[in-house]
């Protein structure tokens, strides 16, 4: 199903659901999920699809399964998950390992793959979802950065694994904590600025010792270094749309939002 044709299907089931706008090829197809149009209830409503580290034992599993089972309608094939650390390895998925990392997902923070039909998913709240595409290369992505991720070169890894130069990959940012709401610490802008210092363009001083970050410059600002110039972003903020996202900084015990993608 061609990306438009998928936002005319979300539009058409009530579901508010992301479709990228970016320039990806027409092989590649992305979407990301809100927090709406799932089963299960309290903190987690409605479309929870489980913790970073997912848990067969989480109070609402079955709804979790049931969540997911919505959103594999739309792909291909069910997609390979992974448990999420805020770290910078990056997993490869191809055609031998794919049910491996499915029935247990790797300890990782991006997703790699070659291979056709094979679904990338990442959980978020608040955290950057980044989706990649090579144009010339039957190669795509998936990472989880949050500012530790991000730190630690999430992103330029994520690229080295590509084995694609970043002037031909394409990627999305897709909606995270917005830079009026994440409050961040002295140690956050170290972690940033000890190695670019005009990185500090992105922290704006909020009160004393507290900095408001921005994200999505700050990925940005990392994508274009290493060479990506293709770069689209959705701008919503998850902490200030509690009707459409879950957010953590907000509310602590959340859900997770689902970003997607597979060729």
């Amino acid at each position: 199903m061609a990306d438009d044709a998928l936002a005319q299907a979300f539009r058409a089931q009530k579901l508010d659901w992301i479709v990228p706008a970016w320039d990806a090829p027409a092989r590649v197809h992305a979407f990301m999920t809100t927090r709406n149009g799932g089963a299960s209830e309290g903190t987690a409503t409605s479309l929870d699809v489980g913790d970073a580290q997912p848990r067969s034992d989480a109070a609402n599993a079955l709804a979790i399964t049931e969540n997911c089972r919505r959103i594999a309608r739309w792909l291909p094939a069910s997609p390979v998950w992974l448990a999420q650390v805020h770290g910078r390895s990056v997993a490869i998925v191809d055609g031998g390992n794919r049910e491996t990392m499915c029935a247990t997902p790797a300890h990782a923070d991006a997703l790699v793959t070659r291979e056709t039909g094979v679904a990338l998913a990442i959980r978020v709240a608040d955290c950057v979802p980044v989706l990649f595409a090579a144009r010339d290369a039957p190669v795509i992505a998936a990472a989880h950065a949050g500012w530790r991720g991000l730190a630690a070169g999430v992103l330029e890894a994520t690229l080295t694994a590509m084995r694609v130069p970043g002037e031909s990959v394409v990627a999305w940012l897709g909606p995270s904590i917005g830079a009026n709401a994440f409050e961040v610490g002295d140690d956050v802008v170290a972690a940033f600025c000890n190695a670019d210092a005009d990185a500090r363009e992105h922290f704006k001083p909020h009160r004393h010792g507290k900095w408001l970050a921005d994200l999505h410059a700050l990925a940005q600002r990392r994508l274009l270094a290493a060479g990506v110039d293709s770069v689209r972003d959705d701008p919503s903020c998850t902490y200030g749309e509690p009707a459409r996202f879950f957010s953590y900084r907000r509310d602590g015990a959340t859900g997770r939002m689902a970003a997607l993608i597979w060729q």
